[in-house]
């Protein structure tokens, strides 16, 4: 099976290496300066399953000369547009796009694009960042992949999808509800962005504090209040486990929203708040925790674009 990787970042460098150190056929598709940095000094991964340094495939925009049978898209959200026109000789009429993306938007872009079977629902579970030197870091041991047809069906195409993904090195699982996945996932993210990024502190410091917790549930109650009235309602279990984890004590979890802000780089606001924040607006619902953190990083976003 032929797998293209969008983006050799913190996400797309870590599942992509760890599957052409497993032997798979793996090729990045990345901006030129990435290329340059890759073949330069190999593809650095530093994690706590083991480092490795591997000399990738590559390819930039422009030189794929046929179909994939894989697409892993973990481009950023504002990147996906300018993404999707490079992947387009990538993508043939049995291609499968796996898009490893925040938010929900995204799906219904895919879908313009190349038609709805072409999309393979995704969701990634993993702590990365890339260094100042271009290394992809894991910061802790979950490394989950999920990935499921977006009507549950266990199709011949999902089922050789899953047999690649097996024994690469990682966490590797067949979902029968990967788009209500999906849907938790947003937000999970969306509340710990949110949260972290509007009190500016890490979910343990923001515990700590007299109104931590009560703030912190309240913005969880408003995301899950929203993505309910859209009519994908999250499980009992998760939203058990969703409240711990934006509680729990001493907790070090931030988002990657809240890492890319205290660096003074672009967040993805538009994707996982103000998607939100329009539809509760759509919807006539009333979410002022939600608003208050997506107007807090539109001014960011401002600021970065005006620098």
């Amino acid at each position: 099976m032929g797998i293209l990787i969008v983006g050799a970042g913190s996400t797309g460098g870590y599942f992509g290496g760890r599957l052409a150190e497993a032997g798979r056929d793996v090729t990045f598709l990345v901006r030129p300066a990435r290329a340059a940095q890759l073949r330069a000094k190999g593809l650095q991964i530093l994690s706590p399953h083991g480092d490795v340094t591997l000399t990738p495939k590559l390819v930039t925009a422009g030189e794929i000369d046929g179909p994939y049978d894989a697409i892993l898209l973990t481009v950023k959200g504002f990147a996906l547009a300018a993404a999707l026109d490079d992947i387009a000789p990538a993508v043939g009429p049995d291609s499968m796009i796996l898009p490893v993306l925040n938010g929900m938007r995204h799906v219904d872009q895919i879908v313009a694009r190349f038609g709805r079977e072409a999309l393979v629902g995704c969701v990634a579970k993993i702590a990365t960042m890339l260094d100042d030197d271009g290394r992809v870091v894991q910061f802790n041991k979950l490394q989950d992949l999920a990935y499921g047809e977006m009507n549950g069906a266990r199709s011949a195409r999902i089922e050789a999808l899953d047999r690649a993904m097996q024994g690469a090195g990682f966490d590797a699982r067949l979902s029968d509800a990967i788009e209500r996945e999906m849907w938790e996932k947003w937000i999970l993210l969306a509340t710990i962005g949110g949260v972290t990024t509007l009190m500016r502190g890490a979910i343990g410091e923001i515990e700590a504090v007299p109104g931590g917790v009560g703030f912190a549930l309240a913005l969880l109650d408003e995301v899950i209040a929203v993505v309910t009235a859209e009519g994908h309602p999250p499980s009992e279990p998760f939203v058990t486990g969703a409240r711990a984890a934006v509680t729990q004590k001493g907790s070090p979890l931030t988002s990657s929203m809240y890492r890319d802000l205290m660096k003074g780089r672009p967040v993805e606001v538009d994707q996982i708040l103000g998607d939100l924040s329009a539809r509760a607006r759509r919807l006539h619902m009333k979410t002022p925790l939600l608003a208050a953190a997506t107007v807090n990083l539109l001014v960011h976003q401002n600021r970065v674009a005006a620098a």
